[in-house]
């Protein structure tokens, strides 16, 4: 069996979310969530358990594609330190560090 994607998680998460929000029992809501994304009851009461934690639905998460690059050795030290640290991917980190240099570029070009 394959590992769901985060987009995947996150539509669950979300379909969870919206039908203890309708006010579905956990017990009916593992039951919604089995049957229309044929997930085990197991995985769909995880998925229900986990949406009863959050405030509101998750945005929806934004399709990545895999890069190549080469960078200094201990430029990736640091990146694999900070991310580990911020609990964030390094796809994060450096998504959102290129994207803030992009956004000073523009400012200061």
């Amino acid at each position: 069996m394959t590992r769901s994607t985060r987009a995947e998680m996150v539509q669950r998460l979300n379909a969870a979310f919206d039908l203890l929000a309708r006010g579905h029992t956990l017990a009916e809501a593992a039951v919604v969530m089995a049957d229309e994304f044929a997930l085990s009851q197991r995985q769909a009461y995880r998925y229900v358990r986990q949406a009863q934690g959050i405030k509101r639905p998750l945005p929806a998460a934004v399709p990545t594609v895999p890069i190549t690059m080469k960078v200094p050795e201990d430029v990736v030290v640091k990146l694999r330190t900070h991310a580990q640290d911020s609990g964030l991917t390094i796809g994060e980190v450096v998504a959102r560090a290129v994207l803030r240099w992009i956004a000073q570029e523009r400012r200061h070009g």
